[in-house]
Parts: structure tokens; sequence; C-alpha cells
């Protein structure tokens, strides 16, 4: 694992425009780096990321089947208890998962270490799929890498695979979405397009404007009843909303279906750790409120709130300083510690490791970048490429 600097492509900008990447910038912040890439080996990819992903996979699997047996389990997750049969029933029935990224340390030596999994709402979708594969072919097409150059990277193509085994070809699937969310909306839009090449009927909605009818099922805001529903809106907030309870008898089927709110919740953490302790890809952790925290006082550590994004509420103490996230407010339903793990570094550069899953199986990497240990929203993308 190498970071490489490299010239620009100076029509970087025009190219994004023209497929329709509109948030390569972020409130004057860049957002999509090419100045630099990492590089790894064949042999990396598949023993350091791609095989402990799936071995992660599974084990975050059977926490879900624990979970929805165990009332225990839901309660430490903080799942609230008058949404936890629909959880169950949602894993019981096999609702389908589209996708996930497992969030990972690893700076080229030694195992990588799941930091958390963003199994709900994860987005750089696009520029992971699409934009970073656009990036390497035009940097082969140019010279600047050998044509045996690749990338960890068929989430395209899986994503497509995925909706045709999750709904029959003719079959409609809405999206919803934060509307006036750039970000949120432009992930939305290629997901659409890539549920279209599977052959289904697409129609967005914003989340905002979801209906009721009298029969108790979900419509959009032209009438049309909602039979399935992709939704880029976590569990832990749709749970709160004024209609949550009549999710379970609507009778849609949910991508991300609502099993994922296990996993979309960094009290997992703590679990893990308590039924794989000492596995290689897993750090220590804890819950903030139990005697088992004591373990890691004085030394590196991490303190999470159960729910966060993009670095928020996070403290960090990586053995010589402390760092914060942005404070937004998170934590009110609880706390975990975790082990310190040191992310790739370059200069000032600290780059986490997305491993992205699609149904059960890993396909792609993506890598971004910040200025210290938190990563937080305006942490920049950069591509990576395989060499050897």
């Amino acid at each position: 694992m190498i970071r490489k600097t490299l010239r620009e492509r100076d029509d970087w900008q025009a190219i994004a425009r023209d497929n329709g990447f509109h948030f390569h910038h972020v409130g004057g912040e860049r957002y999509w780096d090419e100045s630099a890439c990492w590089l790894f080996s064949l042999d990396e990819i598949e023993k350091r990321i791609e095989d402990p992903s799936s071995e992660l996979h599974a084990m975050c699997l059977e926490l879900v089947d624990e979970a929805c047996r165990t009332q225990e389990v839901m309660d430490r997750l903080a799942i609230p208890a008058d949404m936890r049969d629909m959880v169950a029933e949602s894993w019981r029935r096999g609702d389908p998962s589209l996708y996930g990224r497992f969030d990972l340390a690893y700076d080229g030596t030694g195992p990588a270490r799941l930091l958390e999994y963003n199994a709900d709402t994860p987005t750089s979708i696009y520029e992971t799929a699409f934009f970073q594969w656009n990036w390497l072919d035009d940097m082969v097409a140019r010279g600047e890498f050998p044509e045996g150059a690749d990338q960890y990277n068929r989430l395209h193509e899986a994503l497509i695979e995925r909706f045709a085994q999750i709904l029959a070809p003719g079959s409609q699937l809405h999206f919803a979405g934060v509307a006036d969310h750039v970000e949120d909306r432009s992930t939305v839009l290629y997901l659409e397009d890539l549920a279209q090449q599977a052959g289904l009927e697409t129609r967005f909605v914003p989340i905002e404007r979801i209906g009721l009818a009298a029969d108790g099922s979900f419509v959009d805001e032209d009438g049309w009843r909602i039979g399935a529903l992709f939704k880029l809106y976590p569990w832990e907030d749709l749970m709160q909303e004024a209609f949550a309870d009549r999710i379970a008898a609507s009778g849609a089927l949910f991508v991300e279906p609502a099993w994922k709110a296990i996993l979309s919740n960094k009290a997992m953490l703590p679990l893990l750790w308590q039924r794989h302790r000492g596995h290689p890809n897993l750090l220590p952790a804890y819950f903030a409120d139990s005697g088992e925290a004591a373990a890691l006082e004085g030394k590196p550590y991490a303190r999470k709130p159960f729910f966060s994004r993009e670095g928020a509420d996070i403290t960090l103490f990586d053995g010589a300083a402390e760092h914060r996230g942005p404070a937004e407010g998170y934590g009110a339903e609880g706390w975990i510690v975790q082990g310190y793990a040191p992310l790739a570094r370059s200069g000032d550069n600290h780059a986490v490791i997305g491993s992205w899953i699609v149904g059960d199986t890993p396909v792609a990497m993506s890598i971004r970048e910040d200025a210290g240990p938190i990563t937080r929203d305006l942490a920049r993308f950069v591509p990576h490429v395989i060499m050897g």
C-alpha cells in the first residue's frame, strides 16, 4: 500500500460535469482528489481486504440472527421496543439486502481492523463504482499506467445483478431520499439508473412526501402504491417518524431491510468483540457504561455514539493527542469505546478503507482521506490502483 502523487487530468472537472458528478467540490472544498492515488498488490487486496470482509460480514449476519431471537441484545442495541418485532420479522422473512460498506483501518502492515459497518445508508457509491473506474480508464489510455493496471471494483455490475435478484424484471421500485441534498439526490439517481439497467421500473419520491392510503399501504405524491422502496434514510431516524408504527403493516419491501438497523449501529462493535474476542480483524470494543471499558484506560482509544455520521461526536486519543469530530448532538442512545488502530498515513493524509458488500459478497474498495485521524464529512475521495 503506497500513496503516489500524480498529475491530474486537465479536463477532469469537465468530465465530472458531463457525467453528472456535481458534488466533486462541497462548500468550495475539494471532495474528489485525483492528485494522488493509492497503489496495492493483488495479493494485498485479496488477502488483507476482500477475504477479511467476507469473514466480517458472516460474523455480522450471525449477530443479526442472535439479536432477532434475543430481547437482551435488542435492548443493548437501543432498538425501540415497539420496532423489535418488525426488525426480527424482516430477518425471518429473508428480506434482501442490497449493499453495505465496512470502514477499515489498514496501513499496509498487519491485518485490516473494523472501525464500523455502514450497513444501511452508505454513500460514495457513484464515485466508487463509476468515477474512479472512469479515472483509471483515462489514465491507462493516456499512458500514466500500464495496460495491466486494475482496480478492486465491480460495484457497478454487482449492484445491477443484485437489483435483478431482489425484484423481477418489470417490477416497480420506488426510491426515496432528501430531495434537496445534492449528494444524496445524486446517489439515488445513480442507483435508479442501475435499477433500470436491471429491468426495473423506478419512481422517485421525496421521503417527506410519502403518504398513507386508506388500506394502510404507502403511496407516493401521485398516489402510486409503494410496493418496494429503496430509502436513503437511516432506520434509526425512520423508526422515530410519526408513521413508523404503520411500516410493518404497509406491505412494502424496504431496501435496506429493517434488520440492517442492527448493523448500522456502533453498538454492534462491542457485541461482535464479546463473541469473537481476539479476532485479528476486530478492535477491542466495550459499552462505555460497562465495567469492561476500563480495559482501555490509559490506552489509545475512540469514544463513539451508537449513531453518528461522518465522524460526528467522536473522540479519539491516539496515544499522543486527543482529536474530536464535529459536535452534532449524537449520543442519546448510548456510547461505546473502541481500541485504536492507526490509519494509513502519508504526510498529513489519513486514509480509511471502504470495503463494499453487495448481497453477501465483497466487491469493491474506496478510499477517503482526511487531514486528521477522524474521517469527517469533507474527507476527500482518492482513487486506487492494483499493480501486480
